[in-house]
């Protein structure tokens, strides 16, 4: 506490003032000074390490408020003595300073002590949430990690999968071209079968046509010499028949005047002419001569 008022004193002789002032700072100061190193040892003597010592938060909380108190007096003090001059604020500033300095490490360490509970609920927070952020910047990067080795896995199943699909497109392509010539080949194949049989069927239509045509002259031809031989042999058989006709007249009147010489005998032999005449007549007329050969066949009834 000597030391204390020591300052207090050499504040007070440093800043000027007269001795009447200086002993009003003096007097308005000392016994906050004696607060202020009664209440620095008395703080020291509460301890709270535990949330169960309710007694020690509240003798904290009861000094706390007390020094508040008493703190707030001394800057309304200071307020009040400020005014009287500009040395007197200075040390009364000074003064003032020197009591909060004491005061407020005090304050504060009562106030950790009445708020242990808060504080630590603060710090076990603080530390919850910092063991929560990393944990989640631990899963965030675990899971950026998984994702990135997935994207790594996706690309190169991607790539596998081009890969399979550009060698299954060259198979294909192979495969079709290959299809493609195959039935290239088998179209010419066809095509050249094709031309060959209607080659074939031209070729046998066109001697079939000759053969028709041929066979057709043939037919024409015999039958146009059939028609001469069967005008000729008709011509022949008429002139025959005219002769015939009239050398059976020239007999027949003969015969007649034969008949008028002897009626029964020549009746007789009239009528063995006649028979025997008919019968050389039909002979004669089955008979026809080739115009070519000039050979004589005998003619079928037709």
């Amino acid at each position: 506490m000597g030391e204390t008022k020591n300052k207090l004193q050499v504040i007070v002789q440093e800043s000027g003032l007269e001795q009447s002032k200086a002993q009003v700072l003096l007097d308005n100061f000392k016994d906050y000074f004696q607060i202020a190193a009664d209440w620095e040892n008395k703080a020291k003597m509460i301890v709270v390490t535990n949330a169960d010592q309710k007694a020690e938060m509240q003798m904290a909380r009861t000094g706390r408020l007390f020094l508040r108190s008493k703190r707030i007096t001394i800057e309304n003090t200071r307020k009040a003595l400020k005014e009287q001059s500009l040395r007197e604020s200075k040390a009364i500033d000074g003064i003032a300073n020197v009591l909060k300095a004491l005061i407020i490490p005090v304050e504060e360490y009562l106030e950790k002590q009445e708020k242990f509970v808060e504080i630590k609920a603060a710090e076990e927070a603080e530390t919850k949430r910092i063991e929560e952020e990393k944990k989640a910047e631990e899963e965030r990067i675990a899971r950026e990690k998984a994702e990135e080795e997935e994207r790594a896995r996706i690309r190169i199943e991607n790539e596998r999968l081009k890969k399979e699909a550009e060698e299954r497109e060259k198979k294909m392509v192979a495969e079709r071209a290959k299809a493609e010539r195959e039935q290239k080949a088998q179209e010419e194949k066809a095509r050249k079968e094709r031309e060959l049989a209607d080659k074939i069927l031209r070729e046998e239509q066109e001697k079939r046509a000759i053969e028709r045509v041929e066979t057709e002259a043939k037919q024409r031809a015999y039958e146009e010499g059939i028609r001469k031989v069967k005008e000729a042999a008709e011509e022949v058989a008429r002139i025959e028949r005219e002769r015939q006709e009239k050398r059976i007249a020239e007999e027949k009147a003969r015969a007649e005047q034969a008949l008028k010489e002897k009626k029964s005998t020549e009746e007789r032999f009239r009528l063995e002419i006649e028979e025997k005449t008919r019968k050389e007549t039909e002979e004669r007329a089955k008979m026809i001569t080739c115009p070519y050969c000039h050979k004589t066949f005998k003619r079928k009834d037709e």
